[in-house]
């Protein structure tokens, strides 16, 4: 059970959403539902500088009265990031997740972007595994090729 990261990532679409730090909530929250998506990275300079959630949608611009026309997404987003590399196991993606209470990982390489693995990437890859597992051992009981 020590599937990667990079595997995970390898069995998903590659699109990496994100905005510059420019962007306004209004923008980010058109671009959220234009991919269908509730989580977008923000970037300056290409570099990761925070993230921005329909969560923070919520917290930070609804219940707080901000006008979403004129917030900038640097005001709002959540900079302390959580990461993981593509080197590091789908089980330490786990618990990150789990630990820091978190849906989304960026995944970083030396400090550049190149992936975003969800909880649901994660879902998939335990139901996967844990089918394949049932499946194996009910051909060893039965004794039929599976």
């Amino acid at each position: 059970m020590n599937t990667s990261v990079d595997f995970l990532l390898s069995q998903k679409e590659h699109a990496l959403y994100t905005l510059p730090l420019t962007a306004t909530v209004e923008e980010a929250v058109k671009e959220m539902n234009a991919h269908k998506i509730g989580f977008m990275m923000i970037l300056s300079a290409s570099k990761l500088v925070g993230v921005f959630s329909e969560r923070d949608v919520l917290v930070r611009v609804v219940a707080a009265g901000r006008d979403p026309k004129t917030t900038p997404v640097s005001k709002v987003m959540s900079s302390n990031l959580r990461t993981i590399t593509p080197g590091d196991t789908a089980e330490k993606a786990l618990e990150v997740m789990t630990n820091h209470r978190c849906r989304h990982l960026p995944v970083m390489q030396k400090k550049k972007l190149v992936g975003l693995l969800s909880i649901g990437d994660v879902t998939r890859w335990i139901t996967r595994t844990h089918q394949l597992e049932a499946d194996h051992l009910r051909s060893y009981v039965t004794g039929t090729p599976w």
